[in-house]
């Protein structure tokens, strides 16, 4: 039985090996060249951190395609990012411009950086004049430098 069932599967290996090589989506290069580098400065709207022209989801593969579509319409790079960020917003664009309710998105870690250094540093200076050093009695000193002479005795 396991002998079969092992034919069974060797017999599926000459399938997988005839795999062919894969095509450019694009017929023109200049097209796919063209589409590549404005589709590197965009944002799969699916995997948030990876490049549209890196992404492998379905969502990028459709929209490398409206991509493509639009620069054989003999539309602009900049026509085609308008038109996606149109679509789907500032979040489609690696670098989203300064605007104002973008400051939060531009500044909000450097804010938060200076606040929690000014506190951190206000709470140290708080601290360090909040200690304060015991002084030692006449006859703790004394019982400090016999200690000390004790041990350098041996």
């Amino acid at each position: 039985m396991k002998k079969l069932l092992l034919a069974a599967l060797l017999s599926f290996v000459p399938l997988l090996a005839w795999a062919g090589e894969a095509k450019d989506l694009a017929e023109d290069p200049a097209v796919e060249k063209r589409m590549v580098a404005l589709a590197s400065n965009l944002r799969c709207l699916v995997c948030q951190n990876e490049s549209l022209a890196s992404s492998h989801a379905e969502l990028a593969e459709d929209l490398r395609r409206e991509v493509r579509e639009q620069i054989r319409a003999g539309k602009s790079d900049k026509e085609i990012t308008d038109y996606l960020v149109a679509r789907y917003g500032d979040f489609v664009l690696y670098e989203p411009p300064m605007k104002s309710y973008t400051l939060v998105l531009w500044f909000g870690p450097f804010l938060f950086l200076f606040v929690g250094a000014g506190g951190l540093f206000y709470l140290m200076r708080k601290r360090r004049q909040s200690v304060t050093e015991p002084e030692l009695t006449a006859e703790a000193q004394q019982r400090a430098a016999a200690l000390l002479k004790d041990e350098e005795k041996q």
